[in-house]
This record gives structure tokens, sequence and C-alpha cells, in this order.
């Protein structure tokens, strides 16, 4: 039997081509526990529904179960260096449980974040991550905490909500020990805006390598670079037109293009990479790190694997499971390459 092409095809049309009741069909489609349907009424039925391109209603189901399969991501990042990272670690780990992600992109307007908001609580997601580009303090609006929602690469300024944080004092402190078991024992740090969290982390982990390995750090070693290539090429002349006995011999850079601004001072005085002077980045922006000549080596900020404990989380909350913790840390591998 042809279809009406203009008409849309109802879990009513479905039980008059198979010959049972609208109950049934729908004690089908949800996979009703307990509901004694006969192989045969099923049968007749998948195939009433294949012949017609019967499609369910996806908000009338997500109503009636109250549950939609869908987690949100609200995000900054979509068009940044890192966004596929966040949402491939989160799809990954969804599509595991037979989730699927609904992504808007916020732009850190306000207006935006709130607007996308309301349309994630509308189409009834079971839970919400929320990312942003630098780890920072956050404030959501009240909805958020209508369904499970966790914070990834920020943190809640209320502490209310869980979060997944890069663990950048590790981080700072493995760079700095990468350069010192090279033999370095004057280490210059060009570091982001000092009173950002990613700083004050990686100063901390900087000074913990240094001291470890009995050497008390120099705070005019340590020069911001506020997260520019214009900004680190300035504190990289200054640090390498010191006098030879008081010149670093290696350089750690607070993000990859930092490292490239020091690239250029470094270049500049005739000083070759790594045998005069060794860099190490942070953040492993691809197109920066592997591009550079030579390779940075540098930090890798985690946000696959933060996207894939987002989801994690999620999922717990969403099951009403106690989390261990609201606050988890994600370990920033080093990569090798050639810069040290």
């Amino acid at each position: 039997m042809a279809t009406n092409k203009s008409h849309r095809v109802t879990m009513s049309d479905v039980a008059r081509r198979a010959g049972v009741s609208r109950t049934t069909v729908s004690f089908v489609l949800n996979d009703k526990p307990g509901a004694a349907i006969p192989d045969e009424t099923r049968r007749r039925i998948l195939e009433a529904i294949d012949e017609l391109g019967y499609r369910p209603n996806a908000g009338a189901r997500a109503l009636a179960a109250n549950r939609s399969g869908w987690f949100g991501l609200i995000t900054e990042i979509v068009t940044g260096p890192f966004a596929a990272e966040v949402i491939t670690g989160a799809q990954s780990r969804a599509w595991g449980d037979r989730r699927f992600l609904l992504i808007a992109a916020s732009e850190g307007d306000p207006a935006q974040e709130a607007a996308a908001l309301d349309q994630m609580l509308e189409h009834r997601v079971e839970g919400l991550l929320y990312a942003t580009t630098w780890h920072r303090a956050v404030s959501l609006p009240k909805a958020a905490r209508e369904v499970p929602t966790v914070l990834v690469n920020c943190y809640d300024a209320e502490g209310e909500l869980p979060c997944i944080l890069p663990d950048e004092a590790s981080g700072g402190y493995k760079a700095t020990r990468r350069l010192l078991d090279a033999g370095h024992t004057r280490i210059g740090f060009i570091n982001l805006d000092p009173e950002i969290p990613a700083a004050i982390g990686r100063r901390e982990g900087y000074e913990r390598a240094l001291r470890e390995a009995g050497i008390t750090p120099d705070p005019s070693l340590v020069i911001p670079g506020f997260a520019t290539a214009d900004g680190a090429y300035t504190a990289a002349c200054e640090l390498l037109d010191r006098p030879a006995g008081d010149r670093p011999t290696a350089l750690f850079c607070g993000n990859d293009r930092m490292a490239m601004g020091a690239y250029d001072a470094i270049k500049e005085r005739g000083l070759r990479i790594p045998h005069d002077v060794a860099v190490v980045g942070f953040d492993n922006q691809e197109l920066i790190a592997a591009y550079l000549r030579p390779k940075l080596t540098t930090l890798a900020l985690p946000f696959e694997a933060m996207g894939t404990k987002g989801v994690d989380m999620l999922a717990a909350l969403a099951a009403g499971q106690p989390l261990d913790t609201h606050r988890v840390t994600i370990d920033c591998p080093l990569l090798e390459r050639s810069s040290v």
C-alpha cells in the first residue's frame, strides 16, 4: 500500500497496518518490561513500521520515559584549537551508553549561554557539560541545577557543581623536571597572566621541581608573557640579554604561542635550540608545536580525557549515583619532540 507522503505516519497508522492496538505498538517501541508480546505480533509491528516509514516522536518518548538519550554540551570553544578533542572524548563516551550530544556554541556570551541552556532543558537533556577555553571560575544560571551538570576546564565560583580540571601544577613540575633531567639548572619561566589559575598552578609545579633538585627558585627568572607570542618574545629578550653567567640555558613557556615568540628571540641572538637554549611549551597546540623548527616538546592539555570523564560523571549523576569527588584533576602528558 502506498502512503501519502504529505501525511505524517502515526502510531495509530502502524497499529491499523499490523492489526493490533496502539498500546501494543507502544509496548514494542518502548520495549516495555513484562509486556508479553508474541513474537509473531512483534514481527508484524516491526514490518509495519518499516513499510510505513514510521519515525517515533522523540519528544513524546522522552516525556513518557523521562529519558531523552541526550546530554548537552555548552561551550565557547567550538571553533577553538581544542574543540574537537572535547567533543570527541565526550561523544565517544556517550555513544558507549547509546547517548548523543546536543552541542551549542556560546562564544562566551552570557545571554547566548542562558538561551542555549533553556533550549537544552526544553529538549529534556539528561545532563549538561559546560566547557571553557581556559581554566577559570564561572557562574552558571540557576537553571543549570535542574539537571546534573559537570564543568570542564573550569570550576563553579560558588563551589556547588562538580568539575574536571587539568593538573596544572603537575604539568609545570613535569616541564621543569624534563629540563632539569637534561642538565639545565638555570631555567627561565615565561608565564601566563600571573593571576589566573593555570599560571598559579604551573608556577607552583616549576618551583617544586627546582626545590626538589636543590635549586632555590629565582623570582627574577619568572616573567609574564600574558599568553601571546609578542609578550613572550619581549620576556625572552629580557632573559637572554643577561650577562652570560646569569642567562638561562632553558625556557619553560606557559603555552605554545609563547614558545613561538621565545624561538624568535633565541634565533635572533644566533643561539641554537636546543644546543644553547632548550625550550618546553604547554598546551600541545598542534599547529604550532609540531611545525616549529625544531619541533616543540610540550605538555598536552587533556581535553579529550576531560570530555570523556565529564560524560562518565554525568552518567553516574543521571543514574542517581554519588560521585567519589566533586573536583577531578586530569594529568597533562609530556610530548617529546626536539626542543630539549
